[in-house]
Protein backbone atom coordinates (compact mmCIF):
# COMPACT_ATOMS: atom_id res chain seq x y z
CA UNK A 1 0.00 0.00 0.00
CA UNK A 2 1.24 3.48 -0.86
CA UNK A 3 2.53 5.66 1.96
CA UNK A 4 0.16 8.64 2.48
CA UNK A 5 3.00 11.17 2.19
CA UNK A 6 4.01 9.70 -1.16
CA UNK A 7 0.37 9.66 -2.27
CA UNK A 8 -0.03 13.33 -1.31
CA UNK A 9 3.16 14.29 -3.11
CA UNK A 10 2.27 12.30 -6.23
CA UNK A 11 -1.31 13.64 -6.35
CA UNK A 12 -0.14 17.23 -6.04
CA UNK A 13 2.51 16.76 -8.72
CA UNK A 14 -0.05 15.28 -11.11
CA UNK A 15 -2.40 18.18 -10.42
CA UNK A 16 0.37 20.70 -11.14
CA UNK A 17 1.24 18.92 -14.40
CA UNK A 18 -2.41 19.01 -15.42
CA UNK A 19 -2.69 22.69 -14.58
CA UNK A 20 0.47 23.40 -16.58
CA UNK A 21 -1.16 21.72 -19.59
CA UNK A 22 -4.31 23.77 -19.13
CA UNK A 23 -2.21 26.92 -18.87
CA UNK A 24 -0.52 26.09 -22.17
CA UNK A 25 -3.92 25.56 -23.81
CA UNK A 26 -5.11 28.99 -22.74
CA UNK A 27 -1.78 30.60 -23.64
CA UNK A 28 -2.33 29.26 -27.14
CA UNK A 29 -5.91 30.49 -27.28
CA UNK A 30 -5.05 33.98 -26.05
CA UNK A 31 -2.09 34.18 -28.44
CA UNK A 32 -4.39 33.24 -31.31
CA UNK A 33 -6.82 35.89 -30.08
CA UNK A 34 -4.13 38.58 -30.28
CA UNK A 35 -2.93 37.48 -33.72
CA UNK A 36 -6.44 37.31 -35.15
CA UNK A 37 -7.47 40.63 -33.64
CA UNK A 38 -4.48 42.32 -35.32
CA UNK A 39 -5.79 41.19 -38.72
CA UNK A 40 -8.80 43.50 -38.39
CA UNK A 41 -12.55 42.93 -38.87
CA UNK A 42 -12.91 42.72 -35.09
CA UNK A 43 -16.32 43.39 -33.57
CA UNK A 44 -16.33 45.60 -30.49
CA UNK A 45 -19.02 44.76 -27.92
CA UNK A 46 -19.63 45.01 -24.20
CA UNK A 47 -19.15 42.03 -21.98
CA UNK A 48 -22.47 41.06 -20.43
CA UNK A 49 -22.90 41.76 -16.72
CA UNK A 50 -23.33 38.02 -16.21
CA UNK A 51 -19.58 37.61 -16.74
CA UNK A 52 -18.98 40.05 -13.88
CA UNK A 53 -21.34 38.01 -11.69
CA UNK A 54 -19.46 34.83 -12.57
CA UNK A 55 -16.18 36.56 -11.72
CA UNK A 56 -17.39 37.49 -8.24
CA UNK A 57 -18.80 34.00 -7.67
CA UNK A 58 -15.58 32.19 -8.57
CA UNK A 59 -13.50 34.48 -6.34
CA UNK A 60 -15.81 33.82 -3.38
CA UNK A 61 -15.85 30.10 -4.23
CA UNK A 62 -12.07 30.02 -4.07
CA UNK A 63 -12.13 31.85 -0.73
CA UNK A 64 -14.63 29.34 0.70
CA UNK A 65 -12.40 26.47 -0.33
CA UNK A 66 -9.44 28.12 1.34
CA UNK A 67 -11.52 28.50 4.51
CA UNK A 68 -12.62 24.85 4.28
CA UNK A 69 -8.97 23.79 4.25
CA UNK A 70 -8.21 25.92 7.31
CA UNK A 71 -11.30 24.60 9.11
CA UNK A 72 -10.50 20.94 8.49
CA UNK A 73 -6.86 21.47 9.56
CA UNK A 74 -8.29 22.77 12.85
CA UNK A 75 -10.29 19.57 13.29
CA UNK A 76 -13.71 20.99 12.41
CA UNK A 77 -16.16 20.08 9.69
CA UNK A 78 -15.63 21.88 6.37
CA UNK A 79 -18.98 20.76 4.94
CA UNK A 80 -20.79 24.12 4.98
CA UNK A 81 -17.88 25.81 3.18
CA UNK A 82 -17.56 23.03 0.62
CA UNK A 83 -21.29 23.08 -0.12
CA UNK A 84 -21.20 26.88 -0.38
CA UNK A 85 -18.30 26.63 -2.84
CA UNK A 86 -20.19 24.01 -4.83
CA UNK A 87 -23.24 26.25 -5.15
CA UNK A 88 -21.08 29.19 -6.20
CA UNK A 89 -19.40 26.99 -8.79
CA UNK A 90 -22.83 26.07 -10.12
CA UNK A 91 -23.78 29.75 -10.14
CA UNK A 92 -20.61 30.48 -12.12
CA UNK A 93 -21.77 27.94 -14.73
CA UNK A 94 -25.27 29.41 -14.79
CA UNK A 95 -23.97 32.95 -15.21
CA UNK A 96 -21.72 31.87 -18.08
CA UNK A 97 -24.74 30.44 -19.90
CA UNK A 98 -26.74 33.58 -19.17
CA UNK A 99 -23.82 35.65 -20.48
CA UNK A 100 -23.88 33.67 -23.72
CA UNK A 101 -27.63 34.21 -24.03
CA UNK A 102 -27.12 37.94 -23.58
CA UNK A 103 -24.43 37.91 -26.27
CA UNK A 104 -26.81 36.20 -28.68
CA UNK A 105 -29.57 38.71 -27.91
CA UNK A 106 -27.01 41.48 -28.60
CA UNK A 107 -26.19 39.95 -31.99
CA UNK A 108 -22.83 38.41 -31.02
CA UNK A 109 -22.81 34.88 -32.44
CA UNK A 110 -20.46 31.95 -32.18
CA UNK A 111 -20.73 30.90 -35.80
CA UNK A 112 -22.86 31.31 -38.87
CA UNK A 113 -24.26 34.36 -40.60
CA UNK A 114 -23.58 37.50 -38.62
CA UNK A 115 -20.77 35.93 -36.58
CA UNK A 116 -17.42 37.62 -36.05
CA UNK A 117 -14.06 36.24 -34.86
CA UNK A 118 -14.30 38.40 -31.71
CA UNK A 119 -17.49 36.67 -30.62
CA UNK A 120 -16.25 33.26 -31.69
CA UNK A 121 -13.11 33.62 -29.58
CA UNK A 122 -15.14 34.74 -26.58
CA UNK A 123 -17.42 31.72 -26.85
CA UNK A 124 -14.54 29.27 -27.30
CA UNK A 125 -12.41 30.66 -24.47
CA UNK A 126 -15.30 30.81 -21.99
CA UNK A 127 -16.58 27.37 -23.02
CA UNK A 128 -13.19 25.72 -22.63
CA UNK A 129 -12.80 27.33 -19.20
CA UNK A 130 -16.30 26.19 -18.26
CA UNK A 131 -15.46 22.61 -19.28
CA UNK A 132 -12.48 22.66 -16.93
CA UNK A 133 -14.68 24.13 -14.24
CA UNK A 134 -17.21 21.31 -14.70
CA UNK A 135 -14.39 18.86 -13.96
CA UNK A 136 -13.77 20.88 -10.81
CA UNK A 137 -17.47 20.70 -9.92
CA UNK A 138 -17.42 16.91 -10.22
CA UNK A 139 -14.37 16.72 -7.95
CA UNK A 140 -15.88 19.21 -5.51
CA UNK A 141 -19.13 17.22 -5.39
CA UNK A 142 -17.24 14.04 -4.53
CA UNK A 143 -15.19 15.88 -1.92
CA UNK A 144 -18.34 17.40 -0.40
CA UNK A 145 -19.98 13.98 -0.17
CA UNK A 146 -16.88 12.54 1.50
CA UNK A 147 -16.80 15.48 3.91
CA UNK A 148 -20.45 14.93 4.91
CA UNK A 149 -19.49 11.32 5.68
CA UNK A 150 -16.63 12.51 7.90
CA UNK A 151 -13.86 11.16 5.66
CA UNK A 152 -11.53 14.12 6.26
CA UNK A 153 -9.56 14.79 9.42
CA UNK A 154 -6.96 17.34 10.46
CA UNK A 155 -4.30 14.80 9.42
CA UNK A 156 -5.95 13.57 6.20
CA UNK A 157 -7.59 16.17 3.99
CA UNK A 158 -5.92 15.60 0.62
CA UNK A 159 -9.17 15.85 -1.36
CA UNK A 160 -9.94 19.25 0.12
CA UNK A 161 -6.38 20.43 -0.46
CA UNK A 162 -6.36 19.30 -4.11
CA UNK A 163 -9.73 20.95 -4.74
CA UNK A 164 -8.51 24.16 -3.14
CA UNK A 165 -5.40 24.24 -5.32
CA UNK A 166 -7.39 23.50 -8.49
CA UNK A 167 -10.10 26.08 -7.76
CA UNK A 168 -7.50 28.75 -6.94
CA UNK A 169 -6.01 27.92 -10.33
CA UNK A 170 -9.42 28.17 -12.04
CA UNK A 171 -10.03 31.45 -10.23
CA UNK A 172 -6.74 33.01 -11.34
CA UNK A 173 -7.19 31.63 -14.85
CA UNK A 174 -10.68 33.12 -15.10
CA UNK A 175 -9.49 36.50 -13.80
CA UNK A 176 -6.74 36.50 -16.42
CA UNK A 177 -9.14 35.49 -19.21
CA UNK A 178 -11.87 37.90 -18.15
CA UNK A 179 -9.62 40.94 -17.93
CA UNK A 180 -7.72 39.88 -21.04
CA UNK A 181 -10.95 39.84 -23.04
CA UNK A 182 -12.14 43.06 -21.45
CA UNK A 183 -9.04 45.11 -22.16
CA UNK A 184 -6.95 43.47 -24.90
Amino acid sequence: MMDSTLKNKTSKQLLWVGMAGITMLFAGLTSAYIVRKAEGNWLQFEMPNWFWFSTVSIVICSALLHISKIVVKNGKSPVVFLIGALFLGLFFSFSQIMGWQKLVSDGVYFTGKGSNPAGSFLYVITLVHLLHLIGGLVSLTITSIKATRGKYTSEDYLGIELNTIYWHFLDLLWLYLFFFMMYI
